[in-house]
């Protein structure tokens, strides 16, 4: 079990989405639905030869899913940007954007974040893997079935992911494992903890 970094999930004007959680439907801030959801993918790094092609600083676990020539993103400056060609070389991702054809413009986008669109109840293609939008906001409930708290926030570690779980106002951590989260319900809005004493009270941050 393990947590994909899909992008970060954002709002245009709170930089947070709000999320009804086990319908995939997100809010926008003027109380409208959307079936897509705006994710930060890449931010631009160093111009690379002198063609336009640029470097990027993935913030996806995806990147072949989101850089597919013929797919737009939107950068932070508000410009569009369509997708010519993208490689990996040797674990750095090179892209080269439609009309931007020469090392004098693409030196403009060094520092620009990406954001691509992608529909809001996408899941990862591997089996029990999860988005962090996806978890973020699932009620946690113990072992007995009471509520215990919400996910807030969901860490990636290295050694292995964790969910933040506010409790009355206090984040507790827990390991993202099936031995310690062995029940997904995300058309519920829920999430059950194994029942391993304390929990919640032991896992402090």
């Amino acid at each position: 079990m393990s947590i994909v970094r899909h992008g970060l999930a954002t709002d245009p004007s709170t930089e947070r989405p709000t999320i009804e959680v086990g319908r995939s439907v997100f809010v926008t801030p003027g109380g409208m639905m959307s079936s897509t959801v705006e994710v930060l993918v890449a931010v631009v790094g160093r111009a690379h030869g002198v063609r336009g092609d640029v470097t990027l600083t993935i913030r996806t676990d995806e990147p072949e899913r989101r850089f597919v020539p013929g797919q737009q993103v939107r950068t932070s400056t508000g410009r569009v940007l369509e997708i010519a060609a993208a490689r990996n070389v040797s674990g750095r991702w090179q892209v080269h954007f439609v009309s931007v054809d020469d090392r004098t413009e693409a030196q403009t986008l060094t520092g620009v974040e990406l954001f691509a669109n992608v529909p809001a109840d996408e899941s990862p293609e591997g089996d029990e893997e999860y988005y962090d939008r996806q978890l973020i906001g699932l009620r946690v409930l113990r072992a007995d079935g009471s509520l215990g708290g919400v996910v807030s926030e969901v860490i990636h570690g290295a050694a292995q992911d964790l969910l933040v779980v506010d409790v009355e106002g206090t984040p507790r951590l827990v390991p993202f494992v099936s031995a310690l989260v062995p029940v997904i319900n995300l058309t519920g809005g829920w999430l059950q903890l194994a029942d391993v004493g304390g929990l919640l009270e032991e896992m402090t941050q």
